[in-house]
């Protein structure tokens, strides 16, 4: 299932995209992802059969992950076998059944709320493992983006269950987990991005298959509407989503890429507004306003700090300083 390439030709892995237009398209490429990963909620009440959670996301995860590997004819080598098995369990095995067991335990709103704190543990988590310097830049707009998704979502009822808030902030990081490894080994050379998603999908559709056929089941009625939606969450909200956000992911900053997920929520209540007529007040859309903001911001550069005159000075090297010893 492998290609081959003329030897001294390979692909090369490929590379950061400097700022500038460039860097802006992908970032805009790579939210689609998330854009899309916002309608999971609205097919997921209107099509699927109910209580079946892990048996949809084995559905969602390995038909599309083995359309993927068809696709890119790439299979793993050698520490790439593990690292997609470590990589998708964070992003996408081990993910959905947190996101389900929290929406169980918890009301939308909450739940949404604690996976909109995914860029504040992702700033936290490049310190831990890419040894990056903690940006007051990037986590001040993750908090205000954190603080526009709960204008939008939270309600009056917004209960709160231990077991809901461990599972909301434990799927939360294994997905913020999952980018800031996913930035950190790239993607190998030669590798296309449908190739990359296809690793990791069809290795969360396996961590997935047990108990997705121990505890859930077969639906014991799978009509039309049930297909098109498991259709749609498998071909646009997997292989197509997960393409393009691996993509992104392995070339843009990570601490910029993550607060692209607050556009899940936002899409969420959205389609909630068109389809349930859900009225969206002037606080919502305040929030829809913060949360945004908070995206575009993310993806700029901090601002330089001005050094005050006077240390300045004292910067100045004296006459022979700054030789090598």
């Amino acid at each position: 299932m492998t290609t081959t390439t003329i030897p001294g030709t390979a692909p090369a892995a490929p590379s950061p995209v400097p700022a500038g237009p460039a860097r802006w398209g992908l970032t805009a490429l790579t939210a689609i992802a998330p854009a899309v990963w916002g309608t999971t909620y609205a097919v997921t009440t209107l099509l699927l059969p109910e209580g079946h959670p892990l048996f949809a996301a084995m559905v969602r995860a390995l038909p599309a992950g083995l359309i993927a590997l068809l696709i890119a004819r790439r299979l793993p080598r050698g520490a790439w076998w593990w690292r997609s098995l470590v990589l998708g369990t964070l992003n996408i095995g081990a993910f959905f059944p947190l996101l389900f067991l929290a929406a169980q335990n918890l009301p939308g709103g909450v739940a949404a709320t604690l996976g909109a704190s995914q860029p504040i543990l992702v700033a936290l988590l490049a310190v831990a493992i890419l040894h990056e310097r903690l940006s007051a830049w990037r986590v001040g707009w993750g908090t205000v983006g954190l603080l526009g998704v709960a204008l939008v979502v939270l309600g009056p009822d917004a209960a709160l269950d231990p077991i809901g808030l461990l599972a909301g902030l434990a799927g939360a990081a294994s997905v913020g987990a999952g980018i800031v490894l996913t930035r950190r080994w790239g993607r190998p050379p030669g590798v296309s991005a449908i190739g990359f998603a296809g690793w990791q999908l069809t290795a969360a559709g396996l961590v997935l298959l047990p108990p997705a056929l121990l505890l859930d089941g077969v639906p014991a009625g799978i009509d039309a509407a049930a297909v098109v939606g498991f259709l749609w969450l498998g071909l646009a909200g997997a292989l197509l989503a997960y393409a393009l956000w691996f993509s992104g992911v392995t070339r843009l900053p990570v601490t910029a890429t993550a607060p692209l997920v607050l556009l899940s929520p936002l899409v969420a209540a959205g389609l909630g507004a068109v389809v349930a007529d859900e009225v969206l007040g002037p606080v919502q859309l305040a929030g829809f306003a913060l949360a945004l903001a908070a995206m575009v911001s993310a993806q700029l550069p901090a601002p330089a700090r001005r050094t005050p005159p006077g240390r300045r000075m004292h910067a100045v090297p004296s006459a022979g300083a700054g030789r090598e010893r």
